[in-house]
């Protein structure tokens, strides 16, 4: 992994760590909401980079290192997220980018692919939802987990126990879900965050869909991945995606729930080399 980067574009300044050589195809992830970048990690972005691409990640704002909303108070919205992405492309001097939206970053991949097309040379989403209001809703095991107060964040130890219970609510019936591994993460990821609590701004926010159409109006070439067992958009929210794009592919992650697990990254990687060209 390269070394984290701050780029600062207009107000906000950006935490951004690549991966791979720059003149291999770029691949752009955004991770869901109150999710800094290391929820792609480390591992799965080297094992994306050895097959000839080059994978940039970032905090988007709120989270890691990235700008945090003075008073909490976030004054920004989906259309910004998607304008600090092609900022970021920008500054690195990628013309395009094949974008990963996730979960709740679908909207912001959405945004992306219709509105600049020009920028996008295939668009994935993951874990996500055309928020349909006949689809069926995340389970009731789910919600009564996220529903838990969150804890003092200056009480480490509890921040991170609560953080682990929600990732665990997020795995919903998942066999797949190693706690070991997951609570590293979540300590990895409170020693670099700013302000750990201010990703749940993200919740907040309006989340404003592209100005020039919809999931129908997707003309970069799209694919869907989403877990077999995700409690929290149902496999149905997943198809109906694939249905609602013009020749998108969907691919399931077997016995994942919405997060994505060490034990299917080769899947997840595989599917997105092939889906962004035949790698190397």
């Amino acid at each position: 992994m390269n070394p984290e980067t701050m780029i600062r574009l207009d107000e906000v300044e950006l935490c951004v760590q690549t991966v791979g050589e720059p003149d291999h195809p770029a691949i752009l992830l955004i991770h869901g909401a109150a999710a800094s970048m290391v929820g792609w990690e480390d591992g799965l972005c080297e094992r994306l980079a050895s097959r000839g691409r080059f994978v940039i990640r970032y905090d988007q704002r709120d989270t890691g290192r990235s700008t945090v909303s003075t008073g909490g108070r976030p004054a920004y919205d989906m259309r910004d997220l998607a304008d600090d992405a092609l900022g970021i492309l920008d500054v690195l001097g990628v013309e395009r980018a094949h974008v990963v939206g996730r979960s709740m970053s679908g909207g912001t991949a959405l945004i992306l692919a219709v509105d600049h097309p020009d920028r996008v040379a295939s668009v994935t989403f993951m874990s996500t939802t055309t928020g349909g209001d006949d689809l069926p809703g995340p389970s009731p095991a789910f919600l009564r987990a996220v529903e838990a107060p969150a804890p003092d964040v200056d009480d480490r130890a509890a921040w991170v126990e609560w953080v682990v219970e929600v990732i665990r609510a997020y795995n919903g019936e998942s066999p797949l879900f190693d706690e070991a591994h997951v609570r590293r993460h979540v300590e990895l990821d409170m020693e670099r965050s700013a302000d750990p609590g201010a990703g749940a701004n993200h919740f907040t926010i309006e989340t404003r869909g592209p100005v020039r159409g919809g999931f129908a109006d997707v003309a970069v070439p799209a694919l869907v991945v989403h877990g077999e067992v995700d409690p929290v958009f149902p496999l149905a929210h997943g198809r109906a995606l694939r249905d609602a794009i013009p020749g998108a592919r969907l691919v399931v992650l077997e016995g994942a729930g919405h997060e994505l697990p060490p034990a299917r990254w080769d899947a997840f990687v595989q599917a997105l080399v092939e889906h962004t060209g035949s790698g190397s």
